[in-house]
């Protein structure tokens, strides 16, 4: 959704804007052709591998791009070290890039055998393989059901258990195919692998993804200029749900209880949406990049 995304971002071409999650630079790369020589891009990523491949790709002769080994949620941290008060836009892509997918080795995806690793910084945290054969069963059960919205946590859960009993449980194919065994086979080629909503869940647990996000919310305001645009791609409800209830609530006035005749909160909109409903990737997108068909962008002016 590139075009989407810099039309919804960029207001000002010689502008100070942030790549919250840069990835393999894909989104960087496009907004750099927007921006004039005095325009600036602050790529932030909290893997070193991302940063490291996005650095030699990106390099300017106008040298007005920055890369920081950093997750978004210290953005205001890292303005700060960088002597900015407030930048131009922001967009924060929450979802994982192909490199990560593909290319890491970070048992990331269930397609290929890889250890369960699942760290963005593989020196900080716990790992997913860790977490899988230490945890009580009532803990991973907490972790599928939070952060998978998986309706068989229960049972996959004590699956897991019973399964590590007999031998860790170290690699993705270990894992994958453990769930698939108490999974029915479908009709549908477009079902969804049974395993999808359990490495997503420890995917956002390892990476304490959830508490990142609700950090950023937080600060995102207040580190934008007057007419400064932040944009959103998220990939499901559990990234979604809070982003949109955090809009609805930068554009809300009185919060003051009905039956008080006279504002006393003084409460003012911090944004504007710019978008009554959410945006989705066109059928010809979907086509040329299926892992785009769940994306949903949402961004918002501030005021």
């Amino acid at each position: 959704m590139t075009i989407e995304v810099l039309s919804s971002l960029i207001t000002a071409k010689d502008g100070i804007y942030i790549d919250g999650t840069t990835g393999s630079g894909g989104h960087s790369e496009a907004i750099l052709k927007e921006l004039s020589g005095r325009g600036r891009l602050i790529c932030l990523d909290r893997d070193p591998e991302a940063i490291k491949i996005s650095g030699e790709r990106l390099k300017t002769p106008e040298n007005n791009i920055t890369f920081v080994k950093a997750n978004f949620a210290d953005l205001d941290s890292v303005l700060k070290d960088l002597d900015i008060v407030r930048v131009n836009g922001i967009l924060l892509d929450l979802g994982m890039s192909s490199y990560q997918l593909d290319l890491s080795g970070r048992g990331f995806s269930f397609n290929r055998d890889e250890r369960l690793d699942m760290r963005m910084d593989r020196d900080e945290g716990m790992t997913a393989e860790e977490i899988i054969n230490t945890y009580p069963a009532k803990d991973i059960e907490a972790i599928l059901k939070n952060f998978g919205e998986e309706k068989r946590a229960r049972q996959i859960s004590r699956l897991i258990e019973n399964e590590r009993g007999k031998r860790p449980i170290k690699t993705t194919l270990q894992l994958a195919d453990l769930i698939r065994s108490i999974t029915p086979p479908s009709r549908h080629p477009w079902t969804k692998d049974p395993s999808t909503r359990t490495f997503q869940a420890l995917r956002i647990a390892v990476n304490r993804e959830a508490e990142s996000l609700d950090r950023f919310l937080k600060i995102a305001p207040f580190l934008l200029e007057k007419g400064g645009r932040l944009v959103f791609l998220t990939y499901h409800s559990l990234e979604d749900r809070p982003v949109k209830q955090a809009m609805a609530d930068w554009e809300r006035t009185c919060v003051c209880p009905r039956d008080i005749p006279e504002c006393v909160c003084g409460k003012k909109p911090l944004f504007k949406k710019l978008n009554k409903r959410m945006i989705k990737p066109q059928a010809q997108e979907i086509d040329a990049n299926p892992r785009a068909r769940s994306a949903i962008l949402r961004a918002a002016e501030r005021i």
